[in-house]
């Protein structure tokens, strides 16, 4: 019975052995999941932000750059706040005066895509789009002097520092005001979501 109770020892000690391996395979895999299933929160997002139109470009004009269904290049420089970001900097650089949205009534003009970046105090960058169509005239919550108005979809598209990796979505709620034909006024609400942690 000891010879019996040795050799079953013996075996079960070679089986424990040969089905072990230096690298778990498991452990491996887990971990990789565990990279990859990075803590998410999505928050409330919200930018103020008063634009200074610094540069125009048309057709025809070095650093033009647009699509031939765009009429002109605007860059445009902006400070205010953000949620999540205390002051900023903005930088706004598009194509505009594209044909009228035969779907929206009255006289408009389409712009985008806007490629853009919130710049935080701390230098960490956020990088939005957004896309749609100028529309002359105003919306009731509007101040009296606004000429034009657009109202369209934002996305979230990434970062640095703090908001590598982001994502989100909102609507934009901007205008320009004949009191202030060298600046241009924006609101942004929506949502980031943010790796926790960063």
């Amino acid at each position: 019975m000891k010879t019996l109770l040795k050799i079953f020892f013996w075996m079960a000690a070679v089986s424990l052995v040969a089905g072990c391996n230096k690298t778990d395979e498991f452990t491996e895999d887990k971990t990789v999941e565990l990279k990859k299933a990075q803590v998410e929160v999505t928050l409330p997002f919200k930018a103020n932000l008063v634009g200074e139109y610094v540069g125009f470009f048309f057709p025809g004009d070095e650093g033009f750059e647009c699509d031939e269904v765009f009429n002109c290049r605007v860059l445009l420089d902006a400070q205010g706040t953000a949620t999540h970001m205390g002051k900023i900097e903005a930088f706004f650089n598009f194509c505009a005066c594209g044909p009228d949205d035969p779907e929206i009534e009255g006289p408009d003009s389409k712009y985008g895509p806007t490629d853009l970046i919130f710049i935080a105090a701390n230098g960490d960058k956020l990088f939005l789009s957004c896309g749609g169509s100028v529309v002359d005239g105003r919306l009731p919550h509007h101040p009296e002097d606004v000429n034009s108005y657009w109202h369209d979809p934002f996305v979230i598209t990434g970062g640095t520092g703090r908001f590598e990796g982001a994502t989100g979505s909102g609507y934009t709620d901007d205008y320009n005001r004949d009191s202030y034909p060298e600046n241009s006024f924006h609101h942004w609400t929506g949502t980031i979501t943010m790796v926790k942690g960063k």
